[in-house]
């Protein structure tokens, strides 16, 4: 069956959905939106703008300016809100949100990644919290890294599971975890591994990349993000993840612009530009391993039966035709943004319009 999904030259799949978006605010807003709307149906938007998404009000107010920024005439796009857990999150703000609308709460361990700072210092200090999360069936989004200055940047998945991961689920044996973009073996041996409860997103470059993508013949910032690259074992693994056609595993890009300048610069930002070309990247990741017939399930019913939401009734259709990425997009008013696979070929595209 792989082999002959290999050779195919279109493919009809439900249409997709998003389930770790980055799309920033303000003009830049504007510029990222379509490129999402363009291809998904729903997205889980992260909360880490500036200032943070840390409440109900904020939340609300934020899908709205996601929305004006949808093009006239699009088809059907739904950001789906996130809240931005600090150590002074109350309790009560659970069941407002849950009420409100919002999605799902994220966890930054402070300092794990872009505007981070506000994260939580003390996960298992949180425990009411997450004990209130479970009983409104809540899910929480988790960067899955320990910030310790000790651990190595290439061990923290591993670490913030035995240290963090593993003693909150025994804990809380109701609260659904989802640990987002996972980037190591370990990660996804514990995933397939553990209860019904516990999912992972996986971007396309952790299924594209390795650390050598940022390393070698000099470093490429554009390929920085945060969970770093890792060796080339550990995609290898996330390969075999997404072939085994596991529920658990879904598609969350992490899609995260930052401008040309921010990235190229002396400290530069962790953050990869997916929106653009996902399902093409993750079309070719999925034919990489033998898999273009799990990756329907991959992208587009996993997620939304974790989430416990009705799979897009639309489609997109896929067809093995050459294009060349550009260089840069506009972003915001004056800057551009550098995508992933930016001057390169793609071998996969999608055909315009969304079929109903």
């Amino acid at each position: 069956m792989a082999k002959a999904m290999a050779r195919a030259t279109r493919l009809v799949i439900t249409r997709p959905d998003d389930w770790h978006l980055h799309v920033r605010d303000g003009a830049r807003l504007s510029s990222v939106v379509p490129h999402s709307a363009a291809w998904c149906a729903r997205a889980i938007v992260m909360p880490n703008t500036t200032p943070p998404i840390t409440d109900t009000q904020r939340a609300t107010a934020y899908r709205d300016r996601i929305q004006e920024a949808v093009p006239d005439g699009n088809q059907r796009f739904e950001p789906l809100m996130t809240l931005y857990l600090t150590d002074k999150t109350p309790v009560e703000e659970i069941a407002k949100a849950k009420e409100a609308g919002v999605a799902a709460v994220k966890l930054y361990p402070a300092g794990a990644t872009t505007n981070s700072d506000n994260g939580v210092k003390d996960v298992l200090g949180r425990i009411p919290i997450l004990e209130e999360m479970a009983r409104v069936n809540m899910p929480l989004c988790v960067h899955g890294e320990v910030v310790d200055q000790d651990v190595d940047i290439f061990d923290r998945e591993k670490v913030f599971i035995d240290k963090i991961l593993q003693p909150l689920l025994e804990r809380l044996p109701n609260l659904k975890v989802i640990m987002e973009h996972i980037t190591t073996k370990d990660a996804a041996e514990f995933v397939a591994q553990a209860p019904e409860r516990v999912a992972a997103t996986i971007t396309p470059q952790h299924l594209l990349l390795n650390r050598n993508d940022i390393l070698v013949g000099g470093i490429k910032p554009h390929h920085y993000c945060l969970p770093i690259l890792k060796r080339e074992t550990h995609r290898q693994a996330l390969l075999a993840a997404i072939a085994s056609g596991s529920p658990k595993f879904f598609l969350g890009t992490d899609s995260a612009p930052h401008p040309k300048g921010a990235k190229e610069s002396s400290c530069g930002c962790a953050g990869i530009y997916s929106a653009h070309a996902a399902v093409p990247l993750y079309a070719m990741a999925f034919e990489e391993a033998g898999a273009l017939d799990k990756l329907e399930a991959f992208a587009s019913f996993n997620g939304p039966a974790f989430y416990n939401r009705e799979r897009n009734q639309d489609r997109i259709t896929l067809v093995r035709k050459k294009w060349r990425v550009p260089e840069s997009y506009d972003f915001g008013d004056e800057e551009v943004v550098v995508p992933l696979w930016a001057g390169k070929e793609l071998e996969w595209a999608i055909e315009e319009g969304i079929q109903e």
